[in-house]
């Protein structure tokens, strides 16, 4: 199990970048002083104020991404099968708030866990499941979701 990062407040998603500038796939590889995250080995984001000069006027039109994850990566980070996240029929699905940016669906965790009141540090591991397939012991928090799935944050 590992933490959540709140590491794309930063970033703005590849895809969405190069279809906007009409770049080639490849070509944040050639931008040194632009670092890059990959998620998933799937996922690439360029950091935010980094693009080359000629290309910084494209930064207001692209769609900030603070707060949310890629499904994939969330559901990886928070140890449940990605289908909670996909399907309308999941029943905790209508729960998240989602943000589609070049058909990668995101899904905004940050909102969820402070309109719940859930508290997680940085170092914390994060586990949502149904509430009977968690391990729960005296060095975590358990938060009671609805419909028998819990979310247990272990420091």
């Amino acid at each position: 199990m590992s933490h959540l990062p709140n590491t794309l407040n930063s970033y703005w998603l590849w895809r969405e970048v190069s279809l906007k500038l009409g770049v080639s796939n490849p070509a944040y590889k050639y931008w040194r002083d632009t670092p890059t995250l990959k998620l998933n080995n799937k996922y690439i984001f360029i950091q935010k104020e980094t693009l080359p000069e000629k290309y910084e006027y494209v930064e207001p039109v692209l769609t900030d991404l603070s707060g949310y994850l890629p499904i994939k990566f969330a559901s990886d980070r928070l140890h449940v099968n990605e289908h909670i996240f996909s399907y309308e029929k999941m029943k905790l699905y209508k729960e998240f708030e989602y943000k589609y940016v070049q058909d990668v669906k995101f899904v905004n965790i940050k909102k969820y866990f402070r309109e719940n009141g859930i508290k997680v540090q940085k170092n914390s591991i994060v586990q949502l499941g149904k509430i009977k397939d968690l391990d729960l012991n005296a060095n975590c928090t358990f938060y009671n979701l609805k419909n028998d799935y819990g979310l247990v944050v272990y420091e």
